[in-house]
């Protein structure tokens, strides 16, 4: 189903990729991008389990709008590990205006088909989505 404010529809294949993270943790990352031609969001790239927080930032244009969802992984002051699924709108400043419209036009009705998003993140260059960035959000 299309989403009314941008037209984007989402592709079943960003909800099974995303469910196969959640419950299986066969991903480390996910990143997608939206086909303007065929106005759906689509899977971009996957990172697999052993893939580096430096991988994940790697896998991200420099000046393309994309969103990305990354199982990040540490240890509470308890010493329990444990681990947060962070949704990330990349926006970075060098991307055209017309891409950053529909990113941010789409990004609420995208985030929603995705169940189980807990933490979200909006960058517009990398030092806003740093380790430390991210750490930093799961206290």
């Amino acid at each position: 189903m299309a989403n009314a404010a941008s037209g984007m529809a989402v592709n079943d294949e960003c909800k099974l990729k995303f469910l196969e993270l959640k419950a299986k943790r066969t991903y480390r990352f996910i990143v997608f991008k939206i086909d303007e031609k065929l106005k759906q969001v689509m899977v971009e790239k996957v990172g697999e389990p052993v893939a580096t927080y430096e991988d994940f930032t790697a896998a991200l244009p420099d000046d393309e709008c994309r969103y990305a969802v990354y199982d990040f992984d540490f240890v509470t002051e308890e010493n329990c590990q444990k681990s947060k699924i962070f949704f990330i709108a990349w926006s970075p400043d060098t991307s055209r205006v017309r891409s950053k419209m529909l990113y941010a036009s789409s990004k609420d009705r995208f985030k929603r088909e995705l169940d189980g998003i807990q933490v979200e993140l909006q960058a517009t260059d990398p030092t806003e989505m740093g380790l430390d960035v991210i750490s930093g959000r799961v206290k």
